[in-house]
């Protein structure tokens, strides 16, 4: 008799019991042949984690599908120049299933990565981004993933010599050695890899930082300046995390909508809406003007408990003067203060996001909005600032 297939398309459980298979050496070619054939209809981890099947196998047929399996999850890879990450974009529906969990589907990948290409490009990248994802800097978002990710980082690290390394560097500033460093695996998690400058030690002007390395293994560098800056305007800056304030004028516009009475009947009905309109630095308000807020803020990586502190111009007050949950569209917790507004998110999901709120124009004047602020709560080194906006306030005519 002749039997029907249980199914229509190898699944994503299938890549993983295939994995299984393949690590005992028990892996059924035909097998490989079905879901090779439905790749495409595979999530993107359980493609990677095929790829890292189909790499076991080694040569001939196995290594020309492999080739093939590489191409189609490159083909999902986004990267950040100026945060020097990578990730593969997952699409929205089955996140909730296990192939379909962000920071799970990059472990994977980073674990085929460290096998077939570990000291190339995209590898060390995707394991940046995967650190940068870590919540509360100590683990992701469960057991299962944190794990994973542990074990992919590792994989990264051993294939791609990181815990062998055999350095010599010299950290010059401005043409000058300041520091000398022997890194080797013996002192690779204790050697002193910091060097401070403040104060007078630090001039005004340009300044160069070089680093020279001699020897085998990779190099790894950060750099971090905080300074008291008395510039008029105060520029925007921002790296993991952006902040951008614009400012709108509010005004009204009458409108008259058809509702149902209370026998059915039209009548007509009175409504208010507003038009925005867009103020640009140095533009004139009056008194009395209805001003609203837009805080839009764009992160590189998920975080937690994240702060934003806008200030408010000296001639503006806010309309709404209670604190407390007001359904803003980042779910924040919103505090009315004298001289700010303080948000406090929960979490903030990689992208953009914005919130806003209102103020009213009341005291005539020249007046500064210092930047707007927006830092970790528990990582204070996790910051951005928005540009500084400048108005004028006049007398009701």
């Amino acid at each position: 008799t002749k039997v029907k297939p249980r199914k229509q398309y190898a699944s994503n459980l299938d890549a993983l019991v295939f994995m299984v298979l393949t690590d005992d050496s028990a892996s059924d070619p035909r097998m490989r042949a079905y879901l090779y054939r439905d790749r495409t209809k595979l999530s993107v981890a359980a493609n990677a984690i095929f790829g890292m099947s189909l790499h076991k196998l080694g040569a001939g047929e196995p290594r020309q599908q492999l080739n093939m399996v590489l191409q189609n999850l490159s083909q999902f890879l986004e990267t950040d120049e100026e945060n020097q990450t990578a990730w593969l974009k997952l699409p929205r529906a089955g996140w909730w299933y296990w192939w379909g969990n962000d920071i799970e589907a990059q472990a994977w990948y980073l674990k085929l990565l460290a096998q077939t290409d570990p000291k190339g490009q995209r590898a060390p990248a995707v394991a940046r981004y995967i650190l940068n994802n870590r919540r509360n800097a100590t683990w992701w978002g469960s057991v299962r993933d944190t794990a994973l990710s542990v074990e992919a980082l590792a994989d990264f690290a051993i294939a791609s010599g990181e815990f062998q390394p055999n350095l010599a560097v010299e950290l010059l500033v401005d043409g000058k050695v300041r520091k000398n460093v022997t890194i080797n695996r013996d002192n690779l998690f204790s050697y002193d890899d910091r060097l401070t400058l403040s104060g007078d030690a630090l001039t005004s002007g340009r300044h160069t930082i070089e680093l020279r390395k001699t020897g085998t293994g990779p190099l790894y560098f950060s750099a971090y300046l905080t300074n008291f800056t008395k510039e008029d305007s105060i520029a925007a800056t921002g790296l993991e995390i952006k902040v951008q304030r614009e400012f709108y004028r509010l005004i009204k516009v009458e409108t008259k909508d058809t509702v149902a009475g209370s026998r059915g009947q039209a009548i007509k009905q009175r409504g208010e809406k507003y038009r925005r309109e867009r103020l640009v630095n140095f533009a004139e308000v009056k008194s009395g003007d209805l001003i609203e807020v837009e805080l839009l803020m764009s992160s590189k990586n998920d975080y937690d408990y994240i702060v934003l502190e806008d200030p408010k111009p000296a001639g503006f007050e806010a309309v709404d003067q209670t604190s407390g949950y007001t359904g803003n569209g980042l779910g924040a917790y919103m505090e009315v203060r004298d001289n700010r507004i303080a948000l406090y998110a929960r979490n903030i999901a990689r992208g953009e996001s914005s919130v806003s709120y209102r103020v009213r124009a009341e005291v005539p004047g020249k007046f500064s909005a210092m930047p707007t602020r927006v830092f970790g709560m528990y990582a204070p080194e996790l910051k951005a600032n928005s540009d500084e906006s400048k108005f004028v306030v006049k007398d009701m005519e």
